[in-house]
């Protein structure tokens, strides 16, 4: 697992996206990028954080920054989770878990006593040069997008 910190150029990636073809990093130099880690898609914090980013990607855009979810579900399930809740952000399909890891959000995690690995809900506001400005571990979904669209236009 990579330890990231505010400072650090964002490591580079090239995944699939919704809709067919590839999403990376370099593509939106010159540009704010807000990169979000979730853990499956169309499940309820997952949805409501996706819900949430997509509400607010006018205001995103005006502050020249584009939003990338991404989770280690395939490209297919991102495009049924997108038509069936209207999402309009980039879903980054990480199915090897080689980004996630170079990230650092792919670790053990527990519940009711049982111990496996998945994605840390993480989110990350990386500056026009590639540098991680902000970063947001263990995310709680209420609020979060409001939040990281203010940094974003404080940026």
């Amino acid at each position: 697992m990579s330890e990231l910190s505010e400072g650090m150029q964002a490591p580079a990636f090239t995944l699939p996206r919704d809709g067919g073809g590839d999403v990376s990093l370099s593509e939106f130099g010159g540009k704010k990028v807000v990169l979000y880690f979730y853990p499956k898609d169309d499940t309820s914090g997952c949805t409501t954080e996706a819900i949430a980013f997509t509400a607010l990607k006018q205001d995103f855009a005006e502050a020249d920054t584009v939003v990338i979810g991404m989770s280690p579900d395939p490209v297919k399930k991102h495009d049924k989770f997108r038509d069936k809740h209207s999402l309009d952000v980039i879903l980054a399909a990480d199915e090897d878990k080689s980004t996630l890891e170079a990230y650092g959000v792919w670790q053990e995690k527990s519940m009711y006593g049982k111990k496996y690995m998945g994605v840390e809900r993480t989110t990350l506001l990386i500056d026009r040069d590639g540098k991680i400005v902000r970063i947001w571990p263990k995310v709680k979904v209420p609020g979060h997008a409001e939040d990281v669209l203010a940094a974003a236009k404080a940026l």
